[in-house]
């Protein structure tokens, strides 16, 4: 049976190639399904003139009773190691030594900072990437999934900000929106309607494949294009959970609607609907903006030759 080739899952798979040889190798198949898929898809290995980003360092964080209820968080971080990326995780009660201790290896080696935590581990990325900013450091990609209410928005040094959350859950339900003047990139999913709770969100295979794939672009370049565009949705009960990392701004030329402009760019009507209130008409007017949300795309820079390993 023939198999088409994801172009963006190749370019992540040649992220994971360099990843692998840069620490020694990892298996396809622990590192999940989709890096397994990925893998096929290369033939030899990628060519040398390909010159990837140090390699991230992840920080992610349990929430209360973390080793009953945040177990999904230590699967996360295994998968993240199974693919060369530098990962711990830690209770969310040592979060600002953990913090200080990052700012230190930064300063000492620079390399993009990934914070990922579920509860008041949630909470406890949030708390990190504003030590950080103190410091004038900037947090590459941050992820709370349904962290407590009295998470603190987000600062203004965050590259990526993603939350998972339940806004009708009393553990977690923060919804955690950007400081005024933010400029990054920034998504919320409420999973509210879609059968989660607050001691499986974070266990969800989907979710960790998506992670994963999305620090594993920090090892190379993450092409935004146009201005970062915030987007906030509410997940159908049905619907696939695609963690999209903002939005984008398009224009309706003649003939458009919401569901041809779903249709071009590959995305769910639902999405387009809740992003557009009001402009559900067909077709639309000419030149009328529509945001449509999006997935960064990885991009590999040519440079000069990487040294071969003997």
């Amino acid at each position: 049976m023939e198999h088409s080739i994801n172009p963006t899952r190749a370019i992540l798979a040649a992220a994971l190639c360099l990843i692998s040889l840069a620490s020694g190798g990892f298996s396809s198949a622990a590192a999940g399904p989709a890096a397994a898929a990925t893998s096929e898809a290369l033939i030899s290995p990628p060519p040398p003139a390909l010159n990837p980003a140090p390699r991230p360092r992840a920080y992610l964080f349990r929430g209360a009773l973390g080793p009953f209820f945040s177990r999904g968080i230590d699967r996360l971080t295994g998968r993240l190691e199974e693919v060369g990326i530098t990962a711990d995780v830690y209770e969310f009660t040592i979060c600002d030594l953990i913090a200080n201790r990052a700012i230190e290896d930064y300063r000492a080696n620079p390399a993009p900072i990934v914070l990922i935590g579920h509860s008041m581990g949630g909470t406890c990325a949030v708390k990190f990437a504003e030590l950080l900013d103190a410091e004038g450091i900037r947090a590459d990609l941050v992820v709370s999934i349904d962290p407590a209410h009295i998470t603190h928005d987000v600062p203004l040094n965050v590259d990526r900000f993603i939350n998972i959350f339940l806004s009708k859950d009393v553990l977690g339900g923060g919804d955690v929106k950007p400081k005024p003047g933010y400029r990054g990139q920034y998504a919320s999913f409420d999973l509210a309607e879609h059968g989660e709770s607050h001691i499986n969100i974070e266990k969800q295979d989907t979710i960790h494949q998506q992670l994963v794939n999305k620090v594993v672009q920090l090892a190379v370049a993450a092409k935004a294009g146009g201005d970062a565009v915030p987007i906030r949705l509410v997940v159908p009960a049905k619907a696939d959970i695609d963690l999209w990392d903002g939005g984008m701004a398009v224009f309706a030329r003649p003939g458009d609607s919401l569901q041809s402009i779903a249709t071009a760019y590959h995305v769910p009507l639902w999405s387009i609907l809740q992003l557009n209130k009001g402009a559900d008409r067909t077709p639309l007017v000419p030149g009328e903006r529509v945001v449509v949300p999006r997935h960064l795309e990885p991009v590999l820079e040519a440079s000069a030759p990487v040294p071969a390993r003997h």
